[in-house]
C-alpha cells in the first residue's frame, strides 16, 4: 500500500515543488492542505492520487480524519506580519496538527522552520527570541516546544536558507518565491552595489532542490536522529555552499553582461548607517542584529548531494537561468 503524505501550505512555492516531486517520483497518496485550490498549478488536482483539504491551518478539525490517516506529514505552512496570526499559525496550529495525528500510524513529520534562528553550529540563536520579528520568535518558540514533544524522535526540522523558486516571466507552473520576485528590484541597484564591498556571506537554495531532499526523506525509512550533537529533533539546514555577498554581486553583474570594478568601498558601520538614512530604509532590531552578524552560515548544510542526490541549481548563475532573468534589457514584472 502506498504511503499517505499530508502537505500543509500545499499551494505555496515550496509546497507546490514538493507536491510535484512526490507526484512525479513516488506512488504516494497526497493530501494537500491549502486555503485556495485555484492557486494549485504544479500538480493536477483532479488526479485520484490527490486529495484537497481546503481550509485554514487554524481550523483543522474538519480535516481531523484525513490528518489521522497520514503516514507522513510535510509541514510547510507558515505566517508572518501580524503577531497574533503568526503565533496562532506558527505555534498553536503546529501543536494541534500533531495532536490530530495517529501516534500508531504517523512515521515522520518534516517540519519547516527558517535557518535564520540557528547559529553556525545549528544551535538556537539567543537573539532570535530577543530581537526577532514575530515570524522569527514564533519559529524559535515552536522549535523549543518540538524538542520536548512526545513525537520528537519522528520529527525532522528543516531550516531553509534563502529560497529561490519560480520564474519572472509568466508561464512557469510554480509560484514565484519572494526572493526571486525581488530579483528585479535588486538588479536596479547593481549600479551602486558593484562599487561596494561587504564582508558577509550566506547560503541559498532553490525550491526544487528543497523538494528533492523532502521527497527523499519522505519516501525513505525513518530512523531516530543520527546527527551528532543534536537533540531528539533532527536539524537539517537546506542550502548550497556559502557564497560571499561580494561574489553574489559579481555573479549578478556578470549575468547582466555588466562590468565589475576591481576595487570598491568597504561597507563599514558608519557607512551602512549613512546608506540607511540616505535611502530611507526602515530597519528593526532584527535587521540591526543581522547587519552586525554579517555571516549567516551553517555547518553542516544539506543540499541534495548530502543524500547522494543531484542539485538542480547549485550556483547562483543556474538560479538566474531557471528564473529566466534576461541578460540585458528590462526585467519582466
Amino acid at each position: 500500500m502506498s504511503r499517505r503524505i499530508l502537505i500543509t501550505g500545499a499551494s505555496g512555492c515550496v509546497g507546490q515543488y514538493i507536491a510535484e516531486a512526490l507526484y512525479r517520483h513516488s506512488d504516494a497518496q497526497l493530501l494537500l492542505l491549502l486555503r485556495d485550490p485555484s492557486k494549485l498549478t504544479a500538480v493536477p488536482a483532479e488526479d485520484p492520487r490527490i486529495t484537497l483539504l481546503v481550509g485554514d491551518l487554524r481550523q483543522l478539525e474538519p480535516h481531523a480524519a484525513a490528518i489521522a490517516s497520514a503516514d507522513r506529514i510535510i509541514h510547510t505552512a507558515t505566517a508572518w506580519g501580524d503577531p497574533e496570526r503568526a503565533y496562532q499559525v506558527n505555534v498553536v496550529a503546529v501543536k494541534r496538527l500533531l495532536a490530530l495525528t495517529d501516534p500508531e500510524r504517523i512515521e515522520q513529520i518534516l517540519y519547516f522552520s527558517t535557518a535564520s534562528i540557528l547559529d553556525r553550529q545549528l544551535k538556537l540563536l539567543p537573539e532570535a527570541m530577543a530581537y526577532g520579528t514575530e515570524y522569527i520568535q514564533t519559529k524559535a518558540e515552536c522549535l523549543q516546544q518540538l524538542e520536548q514533544h512526545p513525537l520528537a524522535d519522528r520529527i525532522v526540522a528543516l531550516f531553509p536558507t534563502l529560497v529561490f523558486g519560480g520564474a519572472l516571466p509568466p508561464g512557469d507552473p510554480h509560484p514565484i518565491s519572494y526572493l526571486t520576485a525581488g530579483v528585479g528590484e535588486a538588479m536596479g541597484w547593481l549600479w551602486l552595489a558593484k562599487w561596494l564591498r561587504a564582508e558577509a556571506s550566506f547560503h541559498f537554495i532553490h525550491a526544487a532542490d528543497i523538494a528533492t531532499v523532502c521527497a527523499h526523506l519522505a519516501t525513505e525509512p525513518h530512523s531516530p536522529n543520527p546527527e551528532p550533537g543534536q537533540g531528539s529533533v533532527r536539524r537539517l539546514v537546506l542550502g548550497q555552499r556559502a557564497i560571499t555577498v561580494n561574489d553574489a554581486v559579481a555573479s549578478l553583474v556578470r549575468w547582466r553582461r555588466g562590468w565589475m570594478p576591481a576595487i570598491g568601498l568597504d561597507l563599514r558601520g558608519w557607512l551602512i548607517e549613512a546608506l540607511i538614512k540616505l535611502l530611507r530604509i526602515e530597519v528593526n532590531a532584527w535587521d540591526r542584529f543581522s547587519i552586525r552578524q554579517r555571516h549567516f552560515v551553517h555547518q553542516p548544510v544539506s543540499p541534495p548531494e548530502r543524500f547522494g542526490l543531484v542539485s538542480l541549481a547549485p550556483t547562483l548563475a543556474r538560479v538566474l537561468e531557471l528564473a529566466a532573468v534576461p541578460h540585458r534589457g528590462r526585467l519582466p514584472r
